[in-house]
């Protein structure tokens, strides 16, 4: 066998390998079995156990309990705590409830309605979804249990617009934000204070109920407060972050008249300035427990322990990459150059992992996610240094299997894909200015496309140096 075959056949074989790691971490952090595993019933209680810390009920003081849920996790969770359920005391006192996810990501339900809601960017669907959460909240007293999912996405999913906005003057405050490259803590900031449900306010809205959120995070560090917006957080923000960060952002004279003027007003305080969001020592949070059931981390370590058993030698950089998605692709093109040409700092066959989410500043009229922008940053790297960058392979996806407002979960960057590209006449470069990853990796078969996976705990960038000289 000549050695450029036996390079494509090792190259294969790594692609191969980069989604296996990455499905090996999706299957970790299922939402269903995360939620199952958390919930248990017996004894006349029910009781609510993550890695961290426990919660633990009486039935009796309870004449009730409702679920509502909102995130692109929201239906299996909501399967995952039926099946919970099921057979139960708790189970007699479940009246049912509303789960609020985005279209397409449905599962078999039996005592728990779902709405399909937009995101990223909301809609009427997504304010008909809040309208049947905060009924569902008005409805309940003091003997009455709410389990509330949360998961990414349930920002946009439930949107109920603080008095005197609109649904459109959200939604194109959203889309200004998203297009700043504003981090989501910052997008989160400000839609808390645009709203009725979000920043601690749906728990508000639940009192004097006993609320218990089952939280699936896709935040970097994984704050509460952050997490589709912190509905039933404590908000440390406050007006003046908000309007802070639109300044900082320059996207202030944008914005709707409407939500500039209400960020205003809040942040200059004093008479009729409207209330901000409520702080750690509301009344509301009394009753109130957030629970942790899933993170990136634990995506993570399921994908070391596949990429170990695959033979690589592995190192997780991080849990909390943030920044531009192609300045991230670079630092990570040059270890995996390190790792080739030296074994630093792994010996090769190597595999580097990485969790997080980047942003993109949009430049171009194109369309792709953070993920497929980061693997055409690595490519037209790459391209730039074919033979330092050698065999070379990278996956960069969203754990929810929706990168950006694609069908796709994110791409892959390698030499045969570079070929493709120079074949086909594509210039990364040109691709990359326009923002238009999607449509590069499309025209080469790049894009990795796993249809809605039905949970949600930022990305995972997976890094593959094959066996070499190194090694």
């Amino acid at each position: 066998m000549n050695e450029a075959i036996e390079r494509k056949n090792g190259e294969g074989k790594a692609m191969r390998d980069a989604e296996a790691i990455f499905r090996s971490a999706l299957a970790r952090v299922d939402p269903a079995l995360m939620v199952r595993s958390a919930v248990r019933v017996g004894d006349g209680t029910i009781s609510f156990a993550t890695e961290l810390e426990k919660a633990d009920y009486r039935l009796a003081d309870y004449n009730r309990i409702v679920v509502a849920g909102f995130g692109k996790a929201g239906a299996s969770m909501a399967r995952g705590l039926e099946e919970a359920l099921a057979g139960t005391a708790a189970e007699r006192l479940l009246s049912g409830g509303v789960v609020a996810v985005k279209r397409g990501h449905l599962d078999r339900l039996e005592r728990t309605a779902l709405m399909e809601a937009s995101h990223p960017v909301p809609d009427a669907s997504s304010a008909a979804a809040a309208a049947a959460v905060l009924a569902l909240a008005d409805g309940a007293d003091e003997r009455t249990l709410a389990i509330v999912l949360i998961s990414g996405g349930g920002s946009a999913l439930l949107c109920a617009p603080a008095q005197g906005i609109s649904l459109e003057d959200k939604a194109a405050t959203t889309s200004l934000l998203l297009g700043s490259g504003a981090p989501i803590q910052e997008v989160n900031c400000v839609r808390k204070h645009l709203s009725a449900v979000k920043g601690g306010r749906l728990a508000a809205a639940f009192a004097p109920a006993t609320v218990v959120s089952l939280i699936l995070s896709d935040v970097i560090g994984d704050d509460l407060d952050a997490i589709a917006s912190g509905p039933t957080a404590p908000d440390p923000t406050t007006w003046a972050d908000a309007l802070a960060i639109v300044r900082r952002r320059g996207i202030e004279a944008a914005l709707p008249p409407a939500v500039a003027e209400l960020l205003r007003r809040g942040a200059a305080g004093g008479e009729g300035a409207p209330a901000d969001t409520p702080k750690a020592d509301d009344p509301a949070f009394a009753r109130t427990r957030n629970l942790l059931v899933g993170t990136n981390r634990l995506a993570l370590m399921a994908a070391e322990s596949e990429a170990r058993g695959l033979g690589y030698s592995t190192l997780v950089l991080t849990s909390r990459l943030t920044g531009e998605a192609r300045e991230a692709a670079l630092m990570l093109l040059g270890m995996g150059k390190d790792i080739a040409a030296s074994g630093f700092p792994l010996r090769r066959p190597a595999c580097l992992l990485v969790g997080g989410e980047t942003t993109v500043t949009l430049r171009g009229k194109g369309r792709g996610g953070r993920n497929q922008e980061m693997a055409l940053a690595f490519l037209a790297a790459a391209a730039r240094a074919p033979k330092d960058s050698g065999d070379l392979v990278f996956l960069a996806a969203s754990t929810d299997g929706s990168d950006g407002p694609t069908d796709a979960a994110g791409a892959f960057a390698s030499a045969t894909l570079l070929g493709r590209a120079r074949s086909a006449g594509l210039d990364p470069e040109a691709y990359l200015a326009d923002n238009d990853s999607y449509a590069f990796f499309d025209k080469i078969s790049g894009l990795l496309r796993t249809g809605p996976t039905n949970t949600n705990v930022c990305d995972l960038q997976v890094l593959i140096v094959p066996g070499g000289a190194a090694s």
